[in-house]
């Protein structure tokens, strides 16, 4: 597995590098045969230490964590411990869904567009969005079920894949009652 583990205007030692490399190692390696890369991020927020972790799987998943502490190793142990679990609670449903898949995920790229908000009181005389940022993204190709999960797994309030079976765009999003919408145009 591919790391990279840097700081936000801190200093990350060696042996914090290697605490994450080792620990990181183990706590999906129980529950994800083949994750391809992570990413750690430790930054400072007022006196705490956060820690964000993204690990990418073969698969097409990618599994997200987060966490926060008054030191920085406790900061990535609580990360750690909720990746784990995370990917405990996923590991039947990732087994189900990847028993059959011989190869990884089908990827194509979109485009993805960060706009302004605009004030209330702002009245402008143009009605086009002021775009701040402009990134490239991957629309992973698969399952329903699979999307609802990749979704579930990344915290994300909604995911825009192709679908499997049918080839087209769509769109699973968290409904504010809970439940998981699905678009198919």
């Amino acid at each position: 597995m591919l790391y990279q583990i840097s700081g936000k205007q801190i200093d990350i030692g060696e042996a914090l590098q290697t605490h994450v490399k080792d620990e990181l190692t183990v706590a999906v390696s129980k529950y994800a045969d083949r994750a391809t890369d992570a990413n750690v991020v430790f930054s400072r927020n007022a006196h705490q230490f956060v820690c964000e972790a993204t690990v990418h799987l073969s698969t097409g998943l990618t599994a997200q964590a987060s966490a926060q502490a008054t030191e920085i190793y406790a900061a990535f142990d609580s990360c750690c411990d909720k990746m784990e679990k995370q990917l405990r609670r996923y590991k039947r449903r990732l087994k189900d869904h990847h028993r059959e898949r011989s190869e990884p995920v089908e990827l194509s790229g979109g485009s993805a567009y960060i706009l302004a908000s605009t004030e209330e009181g702002d009245e402008s005389d143009s009605l086009q969005p002021m775009i701040i940022a402009e990134m490239e993204t991957q629309i992973p190709s698969i399952s329903v079920g699979e999307a609802v999960m990749q979704m579930e797994l990344r915290g994300a309030p909604l995911l825009v894949f192709r679908n499997e079976k049918t080839g087209k765009i769509n769109v699973v999003h968290a409904r504010e009652d809970g439940n998981v919408g699905w678009i198919e145009p």
